[in-house]
Protein backbone atom coordinates (compact mmCIF):
# COMPACT_ATOMS: atom_id res chain seq x y z
CA UNK A 1 0.00 0.00 0.00
CA UNK A 2 1.41 3.41 -0.97
CA UNK A 3 1.57 6.44 1.32
CA UNK A 4 -1.17 8.05 -0.78
CA UNK A 5 -3.46 5.07 -0.35
CA UNK A 6 -2.85 4.73 3.37
CA UNK A 7 -3.20 8.37 4.44
CA UNK A 8 -6.40 9.61 6.05
CA UNK A 9 -7.96 13.01 5.44
CA UNK A 10 -10.50 14.41 7.91
CA UNK A 11 -12.75 17.26 6.78
CA UNK A 12 -12.89 19.84 9.59
CA UNK A 13 -15.27 22.32 7.93
CA UNK A 14 -19.01 22.82 8.27
CA UNK A 15 -21.09 22.81 5.09
CA UNK A 16 -22.26 26.23 3.92
CA UNK A 17 -25.81 26.40 2.64
CA UNK A 18 -28.38 29.11 2.00
CA UNK A 19 -29.93 30.23 5.28
CA UNK A 20 -27.13 28.85 7.49
CA UNK A 21 -26.81 30.70 10.81
CA UNK A 22 -23.17 30.53 11.87
CA UNK A 23 -23.09 33.28 14.47
CA UNK A 24 -26.35 34.69 15.88
CA UNK A 25 -27.00 38.22 14.68
CA UNK A 26 -24.94 37.91 11.51
CA UNK A 27 -26.68 37.51 8.14
CA UNK A 28 -27.15 34.05 6.70
CA UNK A 29 -25.87 33.37 3.17
CA UNK A 30 -28.19 33.63 0.19
CA UNK A 31 -27.65 31.75 -3.07
CA UNK A 32 -29.39 32.94 -6.22
CA UNK A 33 -29.03 31.95 -9.88
CA UNK A 34 -27.22 34.23 -12.30
CA UNK A 35 -27.66 31.83 -15.20
CA UNK A 36 -29.93 28.81 -14.88
CA UNK A 37 -29.30 25.57 -16.76
CA UNK A 38 -32.52 26.11 -18.67
CA UNK A 39 -31.51 29.62 -19.78
CA UNK A 40 -28.01 28.50 -20.69
CA UNK A 41 -29.33 26.09 -23.31
CA UNK A 42 -30.11 29.06 -25.52
CA UNK A 43 -26.46 30.20 -25.41
CA UNK A 44 -24.56 26.96 -26.04
CA UNK A 45 -24.54 24.06 -28.45
CA UNK A 46 -27.21 21.36 -28.10
CA UNK A 47 -26.52 19.15 -25.11
CA UNK A 48 -24.31 21.77 -23.42
CA UNK A 49 -25.58 23.61 -20.36
CA UNK A 50 -24.18 25.41 -17.31
CA UNK A 51 -25.33 26.82 -13.98
CA UNK A 52 -23.85 30.06 -12.65
CA UNK A 53 -24.89 31.16 -9.20
CA UNK A 54 -24.30 34.14 -6.92
CA UNK A 55 -23.62 33.67 -3.21
CA UNK A 56 -23.96 36.64 -0.87
CA UNK A 57 -22.52 36.12 2.57
CA UNK A 58 -20.55 37.75 5.35
CA UNK A 59 -16.97 36.51 5.68
CA UNK A 60 -17.84 35.05 9.09
CA UNK A 61 -19.75 32.11 7.63
CA UNK A 62 -19.24 28.42 8.28
CA UNK A 63 -15.68 27.48 9.22
CA UNK A 64 -13.54 30.56 8.62
CA UNK A 65 -10.09 32.03 9.12
CA UNK A 66 -9.34 35.43 10.65
CA UNK A 67 -6.36 37.39 9.35
CA UNK A 68 -4.83 40.36 11.23
CA UNK A 69 -6.86 42.76 9.05
CA UNK A 70 -10.01 41.47 10.75
CA UNK A 71 -8.91 43.03 14.03
CA UNK A 72 -6.41 45.74 13.08
CA UNK A 73 -6.48 48.52 10.52
CA UNK A 74 -3.31 48.07 8.52
CA UNK A 75 -2.98 44.43 9.54
CA UNK A 76 -2.28 41.78 6.93
CA UNK A 77 -5.34 40.96 4.81
CA UNK A 78 -6.28 37.62 3.26
CA UNK A 79 -4.25 38.37 0.14
CA UNK A 80 -1.11 38.90 2.21
CA UNK A 81 -1.08 35.50 3.91
CA UNK A 82 1.75 33.15 3.01
CA UNK A 83 0.72 29.64 2.04
CA UNK A 84 3.56 28.39 4.23
CA UNK A 85 1.53 29.57 7.21
CA UNK A 86 -1.67 27.85 6.08
CA UNK A 87 -0.76 24.52 4.50
CA UNK A 88 0.49 21.33 6.11
CA UNK A 89 1.07 22.76 9.58
CA UNK A 90 1.96 20.22 12.29
CA UNK A 91 -1.25 19.85 14.28
CA UNK A 92 -1.39 19.63 18.05
CA UNK A 93 -4.94 18.72 19.02
CA UNK A 94 -6.14 19.19 22.58
CA UNK A 95 -9.13 16.97 23.31
CA UNK A 96 -11.00 18.95 25.95
CA UNK A 97 -14.57 17.82 25.46
CA UNK A 98 -14.78 16.56 29.05
CA UNK A 99 -13.69 19.87 30.60
CA UNK A 100 -15.86 21.16 33.44
CA UNK A 101 -15.05 24.85 32.86
CA UNK A 102 -15.83 26.98 29.81
CA UNK A 103 -12.47 28.74 29.82
CA UNK A 104 -9.47 26.80 28.50
CA UNK A 105 -6.50 27.59 30.77
CA UNK A 106 -2.82 27.82 29.94
CA UNK A 107 -2.05 24.70 31.95
CA UNK A 108 -3.44 22.35 29.29
CA UNK A 109 -0.60 23.38 26.96
CA UNK A 110 2.34 22.99 29.34
CA UNK A 111 3.44 19.47 28.40
CA UNK A 112 3.89 19.93 24.63
CA UNK A 113 6.30 21.69 22.28
CA UNK A 114 4.07 23.96 20.22
CA UNK A 115 6.36 26.25 18.21
CA UNK A 116 5.23 26.51 14.58
CA UNK A 117 2.19 24.31 15.12
CA UNK A 118 -1.53 24.61 14.53
CA UNK A 119 -3.07 24.31 17.98
CA UNK A 120 -6.57 22.88 17.58
CA UNK A 121 -8.98 22.98 20.51
CA UNK A 122 -11.47 20.13 20.51
CA UNK A 123 -14.26 21.11 22.90
CA UNK A 124 -17.09 19.12 21.33
CA UNK A 125 -19.22 22.26 21.06
CA UNK A 126 -19.60 21.68 17.31
CA UNK A 127 -22.36 19.20 18.17
CA UNK A 128 -24.62 22.25 18.65
CA UNK A 129 -23.66 24.02 15.40
CA UNK A 130 -26.65 25.46 13.54
CA UNK A 131 -28.91 25.25 16.60
CA UNK A 132 -29.86 27.96 19.15
CA UNK A 133 -27.88 26.30 21.97
CA UNK A 134 -24.65 26.91 20.03
CA UNK A 135 -24.88 30.60 20.93
CA UNK A 136 -24.62 30.47 24.73
CA UNK A 137 -22.30 28.82 27.22
CA UNK A 138 -19.66 28.09 24.59
CA UNK A 139 -16.07 27.13 25.52
CA UNK A 140 -13.32 29.67 24.81
CA UNK A 141 -9.59 30.26 25.26
CA UNK A 142 -8.63 32.25 28.36
CA UNK A 143 -6.33 35.25 28.21
CA UNK A 144 -3.65 33.28 30.08
CA UNK A 145 -3.98 30.49 27.54
CA UNK A 146 -3.58 32.98 24.71
CA UNK A 147 -0.47 34.50 26.25
CA UNK A 148 1.11 31.07 26.62
CA UNK A 149 0.44 30.20 22.95
CA UNK A 150 1.84 33.52 21.75
CA UNK A 151 4.97 33.01 23.84
CA UNK A 152 5.25 29.45 22.50
CA UNK A 153 5.35 30.74 18.91
CA UNK A 154 2.41 28.81 17.47
CA UNK A 155 1.40 29.42 13.86
CA UNK A 156 -2.38 29.09 14.15
CA UNK A 157 -5.07 28.45 16.75
CA UNK A 158 -8.39 26.83 15.89
CA UNK A 159 -11.46 25.92 17.91
CA UNK A 160 -14.69 23.99 17.29
CA UNK A 161 -16.75 26.50 19.27
CA UNK A 162 -18.74 29.69 18.73
CA UNK A 163 -15.72 31.92 19.21
CA UNK A 164 -12.14 31.68 20.42
CA UNK A 165 -13.02 34.47 22.89
CA UNK A 166 -15.71 34.56 25.55
CA UNK A 167 -18.61 36.29 23.78
CA UNK A 168 -20.38 36.68 27.13
CA UNK A 169 -17.61 38.81 28.64
CA UNK A 170 -18.97 42.21 27.67
CA UNK A 171 -17.02 42.76 24.48
CA UNK A 172 -13.46 41.90 25.54
CA UNK A 173 -11.57 39.94 22.89
CA UNK A 174 -8.09 39.08 24.25
CA UNK A 175 -7.61 36.02 22.05
CA UNK A 176 -8.31 37.84 18.79
CA UNK A 177 -6.34 40.86 19.93
CA UNK A 178 -3.18 39.06 21.04
CA UNK A 179 -3.10 36.27 18.45
CA UNK A 180 -3.75 38.48 15.42
CA UNK A 181 -1.33 41.14 16.68
CA UNK A 182 1.31 38.41 16.71
CA UNK A 183 0.42 37.27 13.18
CA UNK A 184 -1.10 34.02 14.44
CA UNK A 185 -4.09 32.93 12.37
CA UNK A 186 -7.40 32.12 14.03
CA UNK A 187 -9.82 29.49 12.69
CA UNK A 188 -13.27 29.24 14.27
CA UNK A 189 -16.22 26.83 13.97
CA UNK A 190 -14.16 23.75 13.22
CA UNK A 191 -15.76 20.31 13.40
CA UNK A 192 -14.78 16.63 13.57
CA UNK A 193 -11.68 17.29 15.68
CA UNK A 194 -12.46 14.14 17.63
CA UNK A 195 -11.30 12.17 14.58
CA UNK A 196 -7.81 13.74 14.63
CA UNK A 197 -5.02 12.38 16.86
CA UNK A 198 -3.42 14.55 19.53
CA UNK A 199 -0.17 14.75 17.53
CA UNK A 200 1.13 13.62 14.17
CA UNK A 201 -1.43 15.14 11.79
CA UNK A 202 -0.97 18.02 9.36
CA UNK A 203 -3.52 20.85 9.23
CA UNK A 204 -4.50 22.98 6.25
CA UNK A 205 -6.95 25.90 6.05
CA UNK A 206 -6.68 28.23 3.05
CA UNK A 207 -9.00 31.17 2.32
CA UNK A 208 -9.23 32.89 -1.10
CA UNK A 209 -6.73 35.63 -1.86
CA UNK A 210 -8.90 38.73 -1.30
CA UNK A 211 -7.42 42.19 -0.81
CA UNK A 212 -8.66 44.42 2.02
CA UNK A 213 -10.70 41.59 3.51
CA UNK A 214 -10.06 40.03 6.90
CA UNK A 215 -12.17 36.89 7.29
CA UNK A 216 -13.39 34.21 4.89
CA UNK A 217 -14.57 30.57 4.93
CA UNK A 218 -11.96 27.86 4.48
CA UNK A 219 -12.00 24.16 3.61
CA UNK A 220 -10.04 23.05 6.66
CA UNK A 221 -8.74 19.50 6.90
CA UNK A 222 -6.25 17.31 8.71
CA UNK A 223 -4.23 14.53 7.11
CA UNK A 224 -2.27 11.78 8.79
Amino acid sequence: MTDFQSRRIVDLSHTIRAGLVTYPGLPAPTITPHLTREASREKYAPGTEFAMDVITMIGNTGTYLDSPYHRYEGGGDLASLSLDSLVGLPAEVFHLQDATERGIPAEVFFDRELAGSAVLLHTGWDRHFGRPEYATGAPFLTAAGVEHLVDAGVALVGIDSLNIDDTESGGERPAHSLLLAAGIHVVEHLTNLGDVPASGARFTAVPPKVEEFGTFPVRAFAEF
